[in-house]
This record gives C-alpha cells, sequence and structure tokens, in this order.
C-alpha cells in the first residue's frame, strides 16, 4: 500500500475513535456526588457546608423543608446565609436502639408497664409514616390510617382485629389498643394501604402477662418517597456542549481526510492532448 494512503488512513481512523470517545469521557467526568450526613453517637445527624451550598440545597439534599433546617439551627440569619465548612444540624435520632440490618428489619422490642387491671393485658399498635426510612418511630412522623391490624393468641385462644384510625385530640395515643386480651403468646400482623411500602416487618411475636400494657410500632413509607436517606434521586449526568462540537468538528476533520485518501487512489484518466479526444 502506499504509503501515504497508509498515513492518511491512520489519521482517519484515529479522529473517528478520539471524536466518539470525548463526549462520553466528558459525560463521566462530570458526575457530581454529594456528601451523605450520618447520625453521630448522639444521634445528631450534621452536615458541613460545602461550597456553593445554600439552605435550600442543603435541606432538598435531606428531605427536609427550609423552615425546618432554620428551626434546628437557630443562629442562622434572616438571609439563611451559610459559610463553608460550617456545621448544620439535619435532624436527631433516638439512639435507644438500631433497626435490624436488611430490607425488613423487625420492630424493636415492645415497651411494657404496670396497669391498674389485673387477670388481664392490653396491645397497642401503632402504623406510622416512616418518612426517613429508618424503622424507628420519631415525634415527627405522624399515624397512618386505613391499615388494619390482627391480633391472634398462638393456640387460637383470642383474635381479634382492628382499622387504624387517627384520633382527633392530637395529645392522644395515636394508635389503637386491644383491652381485656388474656395473657399469653401472640402475633400480630399489620395490612397497610395501597400506596405505602413497608419499612419493617409487619409480622411480630409477642409474650404477654396479665397486668401489662405493650407498645408495637410497625412503619411504612409513601411510594412516592425515595426510600434511604430520603435524599433526592441524584442528577443525571450532563454532557457539555462544547465538547460535542469538538467532536463533530473531528469527525467532518476525519470524513474530509478519507475522501481526499479516495482521491488520491483513483486512476488517472489515459486522454491525450488538450481536446481531450482519444487516439486511435
Amino acid at each position: 500500500m502506499n504509503p501515504k494512503r497508509f498515513f492518511i488512513l491512520f489519521m482517519l481512523v484515529s479522529l473517528l475513535l478520539f471524536g466518539l470517545w470525548l463526549p462520553a469521557n466528558a459525560a463521566s467526568n462530570m458526575q457530581q456526588t454529594f456528601p451523605t450526613a450520618t447520625p453521630g453517637v448522639d444521634g445528631r445527624i450534621l452536615y458541613v457546608v460545602q461550597a456553593g451550598d445554600s439552605c435550600f440545597r442543603v435541606a432538598a439534599l435531606h428531605g427536609i423543608t427550609v423552615d425546618q433546617l432554620r428551626q434546628l439551627n437557630s443562629k442562622l440569619d434572616e438571609d439563611c446565609g451559610l459559610i463553608e465548612g460550617q456545621e448544620l444540624l439535619i435532624g436527631i435520632v433516638s439512639m435507644a436502639g438500631t433497626p435490624t440490618a436488611g430490607p425488613s428489619p423487625t420492630p424493636a422490642p415492645p415497651t411494657a408497664s404496670p396497669t391498674p387491671f389485673t387477670g388481664t393485658t392490653e396491645i397497642c399498635v401503632l402504623l406510622f409514616d416512616d418518612l426517613n426510612g429508618n424503622a424507628l418511630r420519631e415525634e415527627t412522623e405522624p399515624a397512618v390510617a386505613g391499615g388494619a391490624v390482627s391480633v391472634t393468641e398462638n393456640n387460637g385462644e383470642y383474635s381479634a382485629a382492628q382499622d387504624t384510625v387517627i384520633p382527633a385530640d392530637p395529645e392522644a395515643y395515636q394508635g389503637i389498643c386491644f383491652s381485656n386480651v388474656p395473657e399469653g403468646s401472640y402475633n400480630i400482623t399489620v395490612g397497610i394501604p395501597e400506596n405505602y411500602n413497608p419499612t419493617m416487618s409487619l409480622n411480630y411475636a409477642l409474650d404477654v402477662n396479665a397486668g401489662d400494657r405493650v407498645f408495637v410500632d410497625f412503619g411504612i413509607q409513601s411510594k412516592e418517597v425515595v426510600v434511604g436517606t430520603g435524599t433526592t434521586p441524584p442528577e443525571e449526568p450532563k454532557t457539555s456542549p462544547i465538547f460535542g462540537i469538538i467532536g463533530g468538528l473531528l469527525l467532518l476533520g476525519g470524513a474530509g481526510l478519507g475522501y481526499y485518501a479516495w482521491r488520491s487512489g483513483k486512476p488517472e484518466s489515459k486522454l491525450s492532448g488538450g481536446s481531450g479526444v482519444l487516439k486511435k
């Protein structure tokens, strides 16, 4: 092969490959990562302000409102100005118990307290909206109506069911209670509304003694919320238009070199003379 044609073809292939690689590499380099705030040993969730942060951006990253962010951080001024390196309190979680690892943690052990009545027990169940998906009931997480709770004694001596409702008095206990329940071993099963997903196991077994009052919580989360830390989904990677234009110019240059190589290898005309008349 003519060395000149070989060089031109080599340059053509190199420009084509570089033009295809440049936009794809630019997209991967422009992906952003966001720091994740995690609870400390005292249960406080702290976030360190990064360059370019604003109150709206920090609140959106952690699934809270700007008003909630200002309430948690009383030192923020009226303009909600942030300084790089500043620590912000994002929330507080209870460190009394840790949710079980895995997609379906079981409820924390119920708490029992003596009650005035004897011979029977009372089982109270709360179905709550687990807003942050951490499988722990917090004071800001409301009760959910429209669920169904079933309490069954393992030997079949007792069985009852109730629907979850929200009481009119906001200061009252927000769950439902099964009264005059005989002591024994029970299984609690919960049915949830259609537009929710469970963040905890919906079945729980427990033993109760006469005179006890037991509280059990079950967490669910709306299907419209991203399960996890409550953060918003990451943005799709964006490709810079400048890299796209450069890649397009390189592709056009490669096409021009290919056309020139094709013309250089075409046989010359065998016409003689200035008139272009073939000799006989």
